[in-house]
């Protein structure tokens, strides 16, 4: 038998087998199902407060968060969402209200925050962010560090709508 001949039956099993497979994308609703939504993750909701204002910078800044809105599926970005943001900082715990500001997101989904250093808080330095506009589901997210010598933090919201 001759290999790499192209027969008819194996031309037949190749395309049989590109039909049912998920990866192929064909017939797998999941593929077609695009962008994830972000899951809340557990403690980012800690000390948050409502309506906080939008602001230009939180206190004296130099630290930055920076990041991106998008709509889940899809993927687009999405325009004038408002993204809460907070932490422990050199200049406040992230209860008080000073270390609380909005912003919202430009015409490209981009959102950024001009903010004092984060600082450790119970041992790891963080930040806490929240999407709480009510045109999607509500998203808090508590993004960890490398290192509490960093001066950004860039974060990611794909949300999904309410």
């Amino acid at each position: 038998m001759t290999k790499g001949l192209i027969t008819r039956r194996h031309t037949m099993a190749l395309g049989a087998a590109a039909l049912v497979t998920p990866a192929a994308g064909l017939l797998s609703p999941a593929a077609a199902a695009g962008l994830a939504p972000t899951p809340t993750m557990r403690g980012g909701a800690n000390n948050y407060r409502p309506d906080a204002p939008i602001v230009e910078r939180i206190g004296g800044g130099g630290f930055w968060m920076t990041g991106t809105v998008r709509r889940a599926g899809d993927g687009a970005p999405l325009e004038g969402q408002r993204i809460q943001v907070w932490a422990h900082t050199t200049e406040g715990h992230e209860r008080d209200a000073h270390s609380h500001g909005a912003t919202l997101t430009d015409a490209d989904g981009v959102f950024r925050m001009n903010m004092p250093q984060i600082v450790p808080a119970f041992g790891q330095a963080h930040g806490h962010l929240a999407y709480d506009s009510g045109h999607f589901k509500t998203v808090f997210l508590r993004p960890v560090m490398a290192s509490p010598n960093d001066t950004s933090l860039h974060v990611d919201f794909v949300l999904e709508p309410a």
